[in-house]
This record gives C-alpha cells, sequence and structure tokens, in this order.
C-alpha cells in the first residue's frame, strides 16, 4: 500500500509506525515474535519515508494515559 501511495503524483505523506514501545503497547522490529517489520523498514530507509517510533515520539499513547492536569498532549 505505501508503495502505491508514493507511487502518485504530487505531494504525500508516507510514514510507518515503529512500534518501540513494550511497556505501554508491543515492541516489534526484524526478530520479534509477534510481528516483523523488515521489508518496509528497509525500503523506508531507502526511499526517506517518515518513521514514528512509539516510544521516542509519543508522549501518550492511549486516552486513559492522560494525567489529570489538564495540559493538552
Amino acid at each position: 500500500m505505501l508503495q502505491w501511495i508514493a507511487a502518485g503524483s504530487g505531494a504525500r505523506l508516507i510514514g510507518i509506525v515503529h512500534h518501540t514501545d513494550a511497556a505501554r503497547e508491543y515492541a516489534y522490529d526484524r526478530q520479534s515474535r509477534i510481528g516483523k517489520l523488515d521489508k518496509a523498514w528497509d525500503e523506508a530507509l531507502q526511499r526517506g519515508w517518515t518513521v514514528v517510533g512509539m516510544a521516542r515520539d509519543w508522549k501518550t499513547v492511549f486516552a486513559f494515559e492522560r494525567s489529570n492536569t489538564g495540559a493538552s498532549q
């Protein structure tokens, strides 16, 4: 699907969510048992697609994690 989107003309945002947060959700990579991010990862690096890491890039994964401070996240 990402290749199909990338093939179109005009501006495109192509991104992959890299599940790197086993404490809050799941973590998987090339060698994980629950899913593999190998071919898509290689292609993303080769083509310059955006890769977002959950542990690094998400302050909140699920809505119930929000603090009661009233600060937006």
